[in-house]
């Protein structure tokens, strides 16, 4: 799990500043303060690190547009920094004979033409790294330990094993990374070059690099499947009165989620059962829906289909109705909690907006929701401006009624600062409180409920 993301001169963040992540991270603050492109490096960092390649900054959901416009701009009229850097930390799970010194993987990006492009690697545990700039005509290994440092240069692959962009800068391709990283044990010792005053490489320090390269985090996709974070849209799919079947393919807006509670309505009786429990449990915690039902139209795996909630009262259960009649509140909170709710559901998600068109009770249902996703092994990243989800996760912390502790919970307040972005990473105490805050916190809530008591 990340424990923390390390931003420089992207963006609208200029000074090196760390923040920290937990299972359930709320990341809250103005607009226009960052909090979007934040969620979009912490995929990118991903694709560099686990799937190797070179990250795509205009997927969907987000478009963070080209270099110029990624690259930290120091004044309003400047150019934007020649380079920028991120990285992101990972706790090691404490076992028995075994060092919890948390691993630690860092990126720059330079121009290419007019999209951002990795120009170096750096991984590193406590006093052991690895660090790799690519050139035009060589690839640059520096290795450090406490004992010293010693540099390994080799020339450029043939053509064949990069994704060549220009003369000035070239990526190294999936394979060729592997083999070199893997490979340290069949480097020449000889052609390692002490640095720094450093001795002679010694079988120690050798063998802590191949401890390090054995446990690299962006390696670990070799040894075991990592699913790559689901983004979810800010606002998501408009309702149909009727579908036809598709093939469900995940999409950051959900359009697919009708399918794919089809799909499993017709082909996988006993998942659909299990999900649409969750669903209702939800559905009915927060107020909107108490039943959801697909109804198909025909005999055949691909006639239309419909998807239909019900409402119950007190004395009596209330008619089926269509998904494109009950509000948007129901269709836009959907393909979120189906997303989250799913047994295959990815390890993290990136979440934009979810109290969108909903009403305050559903809002704060929705925080106990995050609460218990993220105690189950998972890891959200959620983006909002709604105080009752804020209100919400704090209660359920102080209240014990998710399996999170107060330290499972991270609150990333940004801040403008002129033209840059400060980011704050809170806390919360055993009774819920949020811990050290600065004066611009919920400010203008608090201004609000003061001005509504007549203070």
């Amino acid at each position: 799990m990340i424990s923390s993301i390390t931003l420089e001169n992207f963006r609208c963040f200029r000074e090196r500043q760390t923040a920290r992540l937990a299972p359930l991270t709320l990341l809250v603050g103005e607009n226009s303060t960052g909090k979007t492109s934040f969620m979009a490096m912490i995929r990118a960092l991903w694709e560099v690190a686990y799937e190797q390649r070179i990250p795509d900054f205009k997927e969907d959901p987000f478009d963070l547009g080209s270099f110029e416009e990624i690259s930290h701009h120091r004044n309003y009229n400047g150019n934007p920094a020649d380079q920028f850097s991120a990285g992101f930390e990972i706790a090691s799970r404490p076992a028995p004979h075994r060092s919890t010194l948390p691993y630690y993987f860092e990126t720059t990006f330079a121009r290419n033409g007019t999209i951002p492009v990795p120009i170096r690697r750096l991984v590193s545990r406590g006093m052991t790294s690895i660090e790799e700039t690519y050139e035009a005509n060589r690839v640059s290994i520096l290795f450090k330990t406490e004992e010293g440092s010693w540099q390994h240069n080799r020339k450029r692959p043939s053509s064949s094993l990069y994704l060549e962009l220009d003369a000035d800068r070239a990526f190294p391709s999936y394979n060729y990374l592997r083999h070199q990283i893997r490979s340290i044990d069949e480097v020449n010792m000889s052609d390692l070059q002490p640095i720094f005053n450093s001795s002679d490489l010694s079988e120690q320090d050798l063998n802590r690099l191949q401890e390090l390269t054995k446990r690299i985090p962006f390696l670990t996709i070799m040894s075991r499947k990592i699913r790559k974070p689901f983004a979810s849209a800010p606002v998501r799919s408009k309702p149909q009165r009727t579908y036809d079947p598709s093939r469900p393919m995940r999409d950051p807006e959900g359009d697919y989620i009708p399918m794919y509670l089809a799909y499993l309505d017709s082909q996988d009786q006993e998942t659909w059962k299990e999900l649409q429990s969750k669903l209702e449990s939800f559905g009915s915690d927060a107020g909107l829906f108490d039943q959801i039902s697909v109804k198909q139209l025909g005999r055949s795996v691909g006639s239309p289909f419909q998807i239909q909630i019900r409402k119950f009262s007190k004395k009596r259960k209330g008619p089926h109705r269509n998904l494109a009649d009950v509000g948007y509140g129901v269709s836009q909170i959907l393909p979120l909690i189906t997303e989250l709710l799913r047994k295959d559901a990815p390890d993290m998600f990136l979440v934009q907006q979810p109290e969108v068109h909903l009403h305050p009770s559903a809002q704060a249902a929705l925080g106990s929701l995050f609460c218990q996703v993220a105690g189950n092994n998972k890891q959200l990243i959620v983006e909002t401006h709604s105080d009752y989800i804020l209100d919400r996760v704090r209660m359920d912390i102080r209240d014990k009624a998710s399996p999170l502790k107060p330290e499972d919970v991270s609150i990333l307040f940004f801040e403008h600062k002129d033209l840059d972005v400060q980011i704050h990473s809170l806390k919360h105490d055993e009774e819920g409180n949020v811990l050290d805050t600065p004066p611009g916190y919920r400010q203008f809530f608090m201004e609000e409920v003061r001005r509504s008591i007549g203070i």
